[in-house]
């Protein structure tokens, strides 16, 4: 009684709302503070191109680690208002801790091998699914100053590095030299290279309408208006491909066939303990974050909003649609392994085909 209660629900999302403005605010004040005075550092480390990557990754692998965090934390609140559950609610103010806690527990677990697996495949497997993710966050672009680097080819660079988690997958499937991961990575590989394919052609869509692969140059094209308001026609059907697309590469509900619990245990992973297991999980939340900001950038208009600073708006945008995602996974079934693949193969290739052919004589045009 007390889980479902109207006024537990109610302190359920007002706990999630507040502390997720209390970001937000955090986040405005960012530009308001003197970093003028960083200049002459920046300038000596502008001079040193391997300093300059070194302290880029270290500042993307960090925020990677704490947002995700925060988002674990989010998703926990989320699904505790949508499905009147507890949630977290004892470590710490309306459970804020408890994810620190599970970090610390996962950190100090045993780290378990199997006696029959490939050791070499299952030790390099977490590392191979999580620094293509890494990689994706070095141009996304939160800002047009907050961009760790504004590749000529980004568009193209996310699609190249972000196929690679396939790799990661297969070979922890493999290497672990169980029946259930074999099977949990088959699917997750058959099911990322398939609806790569109606993703890919979704961002072509994006960079034939915006005569560019640069994500930064893009979101400038968007000053005026937003590239799903401009060009509505082919923009929503493409948002809602890519949008399916998305939940399908991260293996959420209803793609979470890889790690289909009542089928598979938990697939690909099963056999993975400690902080092994834990950079598939940081892996998957980093790549949530990663797929809403990406969808942000290519069709709402980035970091572009009134009042709020850019860092801001963007970070705004890229929550709320976190939130859709969240919302689609904890109220909709899981589906068949053969309705996944049929709907990509049967529907979604043929429609992006489609919706391409027509974005291509709109900008012929």
């Amino acid at each position: 009684m007390y889980a479902s209660s109207k006024s537990y629900r109610a302190g359920q999302f007002f706990g999630g709302l507040i502390v997720t403005l209390i970001v937000i605010a955090m986040a405005s004040l960012l530009p308001l503070l003197p970093w003028y005075k960083l200049n002459p550092i920046l300038d000596f480390i502008g001079m040193h191109p391997w300093l300059n990557a070194f302290l880029k990754a270290f500042i993307v692998v960090n925020f990677v680690a704490l947002h995700v965090l925060f988002l674990i934390w989010l998703e926990r609140k989320f699904a505790g208002w949508m499905q009147a559950r507890l949630g977290p609610k004892h470590v710490g103010w309306q459970g804020l801790g408890q994810t620190v806690a599970d970090a610390i527990k996962l950190f100090l677990k045993e780290d378990i091998v199997p006696a029959k697996a490939d050791r070499q495949l299952f030790a390099i497997a977490p590392f191979l699914s999580f620094m293509p993710t890494l990689l994706t966050f070095m141009v996304l672009p939160f800002s047009a100053a907050w961009i760790a680097y504004d590749y000529d080819l980004g568009a193209l660079f996310v699609v190249a590095v972000s196929t690679n988690v396939a790799l990661g997958v297969l070979a922890a499937g493999w290497g672990a030299n169980n029946k259930y991961s074999i099977l949990g990575g088959a699917r997750a590989v058959a099911q990322l290279l398939s609806y790569e394919i109606p993703m890919v052609m979704m961002i072509l869509v994006v960079v034939t309408l915006s005569d560019t692969m640069s994500m930064k140059q893009i979101v400038l094209r968007q000053a005026h208006i937003w590239n799903i308001v401009a060009y509505w026609p082919v923009m929503i059907p493409a948002f809602l491909i890519f949008l399916t697309c998305a939940l399908a590469e991260l293996n959420r509900t209803p793609f979470d066939l890889p790690e289909a619990e009542s089928e598979l245990v938990s697939g690909f992973h099963t056999e993975y303990s400690g902080m092994r297991f834990a950079f598939f999980y940081l892996a998957e939340f980093a790549n949530n974050f990663f797929s809403a900001g990406f969808a942000v950038t290519l069709f709402f208009g980035g970091w572009y909003g009134p009042i709020l600073p850019p860092v801001v708006w963007f970070t705004l945008k890229t929550l709320i649609l976190i939130c859709v995602m969240m919302w689609i996974r904890w109220t909709l079934p899981r589906l068949r392994i053969d309705q996944v693949m049929g709907f990509c193969w049967k529907v979604l290739v043929p429609v992006s085909l489609v919706i391409y052919c027509i974005t291509a004589l709109i900008a012929v045009k």
